[in-house]
């Protein structure tokens, strides 16, 4: 197979010439670029090019597809016509980021940073709920909680809590581990770091607010500086702050200081550094900001209620996503020993409620079965009162889902306000926080409930159904689950550049294939041979339209079926001839029959971002197989924890003349065994 060069000469010009390219790679079926102006894309002209078959925009990225078996001859010609340099997905997708807004750039970099902390944060919140359903009090009995009616749990919910509440009293060290990573630095140092923060000789987080109102705040006397010695447990914003300057410190080192010398003065010297800087400048200033904060929030609500209530209601989602959410503790504390009750609390419990419906109103627009899950999961802990899984994991990444559970806690906040609803008590939070509301203020608590679970929910289901129908009308994203892989532009009428090899059909069908009752054999007067493909993978095989990828769903790279595997084993259908591996990202093969007919089986969804890791291959390319051989083996758990689908897609690729349709065969498919594609083979193409 060959790619011409005036193909992509064609599709360089078609993007705007080689000076609009920043970065260009490939994976197995499309060319990756960062351009400098997308305006500048003949849309058109790559849909006059034979060699594109689609392209798409998504997440700063143009993606051209070019199809199995090619791309890799396409880049090669990309690259000897541009005379740039070679660059990976990862270079592709950092100089994308350039392009977006700064408010762009801050939720992806937030999300690039907690979704590799969500199975942590997850399990944390479904165990807190758990703990709190055990310890709190007015919900099985009432002025009593669970344990102390029953004494002999105490040491379960005990156990349950430490478990429960190790990810959130070490976040630091998680978020140090994720933004240290993500900001390009030692992710071993972000642990120290993040550790420093929380280190059990400071005061906890967890007791400032007590302290505070007492005056036992510890202090250190720094030549005459009296700083705060309290740990950070629970927050993110000084930990994000402070990792980005320990990676800016240790990269300026690592430029400077000579390598024998390295070991012992660039870790040393960053985090002292760091360290310094984070108790005495990063973090008062973090505090000092949230003291401002909760003052003005507070004066709000002695001069204008409702405006503190709407405020308040509709902000509490995004100070939990900074952390400063902690220092409003103190403040409750302080209206409760004075007053005898706080004005804040119900509002943070309907800020879960609406937050944790939200989320699960995208259980009913995203497309992804992995998203659904996450989103049914994480919603269940918001309801709970732990809302980080669901802010982090499901909102802030759709961002419309925080949008409407800020709109439905800011009126369920101004509701709560006007009629001057208070808690006697911090106590659970989520749809268990009536217990602590005062009981008269019960029924507008449940009003403001009910608009908090239904508002975010209904909004959020219809803004998304719109938006998703937009999109797809428009050819761009539907489905969010992968960030850059979306914004796919059906090309109709688009032909494979896989030209037909010629070889002589062999066929597969009884002698009485030609009458046939099938609806692939009705109406063809030609004589037809059928192809039969057994499974390459073990597992369930399912309609191509079951994918989370456009690309595969939409059928542009052809037809075929998907398998979601039960084991990590891909194996030939048939036999025949490896065309070709990935040599690098080892996550797709393709194989021809003697027929001449091609297979691409591609392992997971976006797995090109593995880099490898976690596949094994058994084969080369050019190598004579036979069916069941063992071609390749793959780890699902370590694709499931890259954030990837494993659902792998195996196409027949579009424009081979030989195929004259192909039929899928769903169901529970045993690899080397169970039919799952039948290819029927037109004699015309011969």
């Amino acid at each position: 197979m060959s790619v011409k060069r005036e193909d992509v000469e064609k599709i360089v010009q078609a993007i705007g010439g080689k000076d609009n390219i920043e970065v260009a790679t490939h994976c197995v079926t499309r060319l990756r670029f960062s351009l400098v102006d997308e305006s500048k894309v003949d849309k058109q002209a790559l849909d006059d090019n034979e060699l594109a078959k689609g392209y798409f925009s998504t997440q700063g990225q143009f993606q051209v597809i070019i199809g199995p078996g090619i791309v890799d001859k396409a880049y090669d010609e990309l690259i000897a016509i541009t005379g740039g340099q070679r660059a990976t997905k990862d270079d592709v997708k950092s100089a994308a980021i350039k392009h977006k807004s700064p408010v762009q750039q801050f939720i992806k970099t937030l999300s690039d940073i907690f979704i590799p902390l969500l199975p942590a944060l997850v399990t944390a919140g479904l165990l807190l709920g758990i703990n709190n359903l055990l310890t709190g009090k007015d919900i099985f009995f009432a002025a009593k909680s669970l344990v102390e009616v029953y004494p002999q749990w105490a040491d379960f919910a005990a156990i349950v809590n430490t478990i429960a509440s190790t990810a959130f009293t070490f976040l630091p060290a998680l978020v140090g581990w994720s933004a240290a990573t993500r900001f390009g630095g030692s992710p071993l140092l972000g642990v120290v770091l993040g550790l420093i923060l929380v280190n059990p000789g400071l005061m906890s987080a967890y007791d400032y607010a007590a302290a505070l109102n007492e005056g036992t705040v510890p202090t250190w006397n720094l030549f005459g500086l009296h700083i705060n010695a309290v740990g950070y447990q629970g927050q993110v914003l000084p930990m994000l702050v402070a990792a980005y300057v320990l990676v800016v410190i240790e990269k300026w080192l690592n430029r400077k200081v000579p390598d024998s010398l390295k070991l012992l003065v660039v870790a040393p010297v960053a985090l002292l550094v760091t360290g310094f800087l984070a108790f005495v400048v990063i973090g008062p200033v973090t505090f000092t900001l949230g003291n401002w904060l909760t003052d003005g929030v507070v004066w709000l609500f002695d001069t204008v209620p409702w405006l503190g209530g709407l405020l308040y209601g509709g902000l509490y989602a995004p100070l939990v996503i900074t952390g400063m959410h902690h220092t409003f503790l103190a403040v409750d504390l302080q209206l409760i020993n004075s007053t005898g009750g706080t004005f804040l609390w119900p509002m943070l419990a309907l800020s879960n409620i609406a937050q944790g419906a939200a989320a699960l109103a995208m259980m009913f627009v995203i497309r992804s079965q992995k998203m659904k899950s996450l989103s049914a999961t994480t919603s269940i802990t918001a309801f709970l009162g732990v809302t980080e899984p669901a802010v982090f994991g499901v909102n802030v990444r759709f961002k419309y889902p925080l949008f409407m559970g800020m709109i439905g806690s800011a009126i369920g906040g101004v509701l709560l306000t006007m009629n001057d609803v208070r808690a006697f008590a911090v106590g659970v939070g989520g749809l268990p926080g009536f217990l602590a509301v005062n009981v008269g203020d019960w029924s507008i608590f449940f009003i403001g409930m009910g608009i908090c679970l239904v508002l975010p929910f209904v909004g959020t289901i219809v803004y998304g159904k719109i938006v998703t129908r937009k999109q797809a009308a428009a050819g761009e994203p539907v489905d969010e689950e992968d960030l850059a892989e979306r914004d796919v532009k059906t090309v109709e009428n688009a032909q494979s550049p896989i030209p037909n090899t010629g070889n002589t059909v062999v066929s597969h069908a009884s002698s009485s294939a030609n009458t046939d009752s099938s609806p692939a054999a009705a109406g063809s007067s030609d004589a037809v041979d059928v192809l039969e493909l057994s499974a390459p993978i073990q597992g369930k095989a399912v309609l191509l339209e079951n994918v989370p990828d456009p690309a595969f769903a939409e059928k542009q790279m052809g037809e075929g079926i998907a398998i979601e595997p039960s084991e990590g084993r891909v194996v030939a259908p048939f036999d025949g001839t490896v065309a070709h591996v990935i040599d690098k990202s080892k996550h797709a093969v393709i194989l021809e029959h003697a027929t001449g007919v091609q297979v691409l089986i591609h392992v997971g969804i976006d797995t090109v971002g593995l880099k490898g890791n976690g596949f094994n291959v058994h084969v080369a390319t050019g190598d004579v197989v036979k069916e069941g051989q063992l071609l390749l083996e793959f780890d699902q758990e370590i694709i499931k924890a890259g954030g990837y689908a494993t659902i792998s897609p195996i196409i027949i690729p579009a424009g081979q003349d030989i195929v004259e349709n192909v039929e899928e065969i769903p169901g529970n498919a045993t690899e080397g065994k169970t039919p799952v594609i039948r290819v029927h083979l037109s004699r015309a193409g011969v």
